[in-house]
């Protein structure tokens, strides 16, 4: 007996017991990536739950009731920028640093978290673990089958992509922190509160999140165009996407060498930038509570600020009840569409609307192939866009529907609100800060699909896809 109890206690007993654990966890993440990506942010999410709750959390050192700490855990970890509370004079300096700290656990990205969660784990980046971080650069690996390699970032490549979103997240907010610095000082802010500022807004830019740390937000900095220049410069590098930023600095200087995915996403977020912008120019130059009172290049900046954060950024210059209601369906077009693929952004992503759009034309000219840049793009990525802005859309109205019922609001303010949470955007009409606890948890678990994702969630429930050993009959429907 003394013997076996020794064999329990010893080294090798011990080392058998994590190696288990190690296999198991391995064994789940690789049969199913997408799951365990979701039980990290899940986990994630009752994490912060928790510390939100804690007094030392906020101002007035009184607990947070349990919804609003809920609402707040889900908008950083999901990198939103929505709020029930007051932000910036709610939470104390120890509640800031965990809203710091969970817009740059929720950045980098579902799959991705998942995986170096693995490698921290398995200590070491296995066929698995590049499976399910590559998931988060082409989504399509989430099913089992073969995956073309010709792409944005091929599989060989992840752990180099691993270190572009480490560097990124540094490099990036880092840069911009010192670009906004001394501006801060310049606008007479004390030293050591422009120093926290400055890497605090960097961080929301880059993130896409759009928590301000001072009460009045952005109302200091409306005038300041170097602010918001800077401000939208980190809102684009995070939105445009981790793949994109690592073929970037890979072939910076050789556009002819860049993929197709890179091409794609940087020509339709710039379309949609510029066609944004002439929107709110058309749609709010006689508004005099928006740009009305504004000259013409003042008008034109403000407009390609709008656009920018509409795409998913969240900050804001005006307030968003004062634009007009057409002005308000513009932006939701816009956070719908949201940012890059495996960005900080949230939305169904321009890639997706970039497809659509290329079957579209492919359809209506009666070719049998959707080309784009010199390339043929197959059907399957095709059905996967359609799919994605199905369950996008289906979710959208699910939750507005809900939201009508619950709060009796006008339908274009709760519709602005519900895509500003699927689309991780953080925009919002006033509608969320007064919220019942019912209406909390509908918006929550908006954010949650939205930026966990519809193909993550899609390849979650469906696990893998199903080989047929026969085809049907084939008949066709009238369609259109």
């Amino acid at each position: 007996m003394a013997l076996k109890g020794d064999l329990r206690r010893s080294p090798i007993a011990h080392r058998s017991f994590w190696a288990g654990v190690r296999d198991r966890v391995n064994d789940f993440t690789g049969s199913s990536p997408s799951r365990f990506a979701i039980l990290v942010f899940t986990f994630l999410i009752l994490v912060f739950t928790l510390l939100f709750s804690m007094p030392a959390a906020t101002v007035a050192g009184e607990r947070t009731d349990l919804a609003d700490a809920f609402f707040t855990a889900v908008s950083v970890i999901c990198v939103t920028g929505l709020a029930t509370v007051d932000m910036a004079t709610h939470w104390s300096l120890v509640g800031h640093i965990f809203i710091y700290v969970g817009v740059q656990i929720g950045a980098v990205g579902v799959l991705t978290l998942a995986s170096i969660l693995g490698l921290a784990i398995s200590r070491k980046l296995g066929l698995r673990a590049k499976l399910m971080a590559a998931s988060d650069s082409n989504p399509m690996r989430a099913h089992h089958g073969p995956v073309s390699e010709s792409q944005a970032v091929r599989l060989g490549e992840v752990g180099n992509l691993l270190v572009t979103v480490a560097l990124s997240l540094v490099v990036i907010e880092a840069g911009v922190a010192a670009l906004l610095f001394p501006r801060m000082l310049i606008d007479g802010i004390p030293l050591w509160d422009a120093i926290w500022n400055s890497f605090y807004y960097s961080a929301m830019a880059f993130t896409n999140t759009g928590f301000t740390p001072n009460a009045e937000g952005l109302a200091r900095f409306e005038n300041d165009y170097w602010f918001l220049s800077i401000l939208m410069i980190g809102v684009f590098l995070g939105a445009v996407g981790f793949p994109v930023i690592y073929a970037l600095q890979k072939q910076l200087l050789r556009p002819r060498l860049w993929s197709l995915h890179v091409k794609l996403t940087v020509v339709t977020t710039l379309l949609l930038l510029v066609l944004g912008a002439v929107a709110f120019i058309v749609l709010e130059y006689d508004n005099p509570k928006t740009f009305g009172t504004l000259n013409a290049s003042d008008t034109v900046f403000q407009s390609l600020f709008l656009s920018m954060m509409t795409r998913s950024g969240g900050f804001a210059t005006i307030e968003i009840p004062d634009l007009n209601g057409s002005s308000l369906l513009v932006a939701d077009m816009l956070m719908f569409i949201g940012g890059g693929s495996a960005s900080t952004g949230g939305g169904i992503k321009v890639t997706t609307i970039a497809v659509l759009f290329l079957s579209a034309v492919a359809e209506a000219k009666g070719n049998p192939d959707m080309e784009a840049f010199g390339r043929r793009i197959p059907g399957d990525v095709s059905r996967v866009a359609v799919s994605v802005v199905l369950w996008g859309a289906t979710i959208v109205a699910l939750s507005t529907v809900t939201l009508l019922h619950i709060t009796n609001a006008p339908l274009d303010y709760v519709l602005f609100d519900v895509i500003s949470a699927f689309g991780t955007v953080g925009l919002s009409t006033g509608l969320t800060g007064d919220l019942p606890e019912s209406g909390k948890v509908v918006l929550a678990m908006t954010m949650l699909l939205g930026r966990v994702g519809t193909v993550t969630l899609a390849a979650a429930v469906a696990a893998s896809q199903r080989s047929k050993l026969f085809r049907r009959p084939e008949e066709r429907p009238i369609v259109g």
